[in-house]
């Protein structure tokens, strides 16, 4: 379950990353930096979720 936390939170700092980019102006990054982000949400997401599963 930590390694879910951990994505997690790495998820959080890659979207703040792109919030930053695009409040800077630099748009090239600010996509690549959202996909990454959704990349680590989606995978902590998954991850949850298939641990909750067997924790029935």
């Amino acid at each position: 379950m930590r390694h879910c936390y951990i994505r997690g939170i790495l998820a959080v700092i890659w979207v703040a990353a792109a919030v930053v980019c695009a409040v800077a102006g630099n748009f090239a990054m600010t996509g690549l930096y959202a996909l990454i982000g959704a990349v680590f949400f989606y995978s902590a997401y998954s991850m949850w979720k298939k641990n909750e599963k067997g924790d029935h």
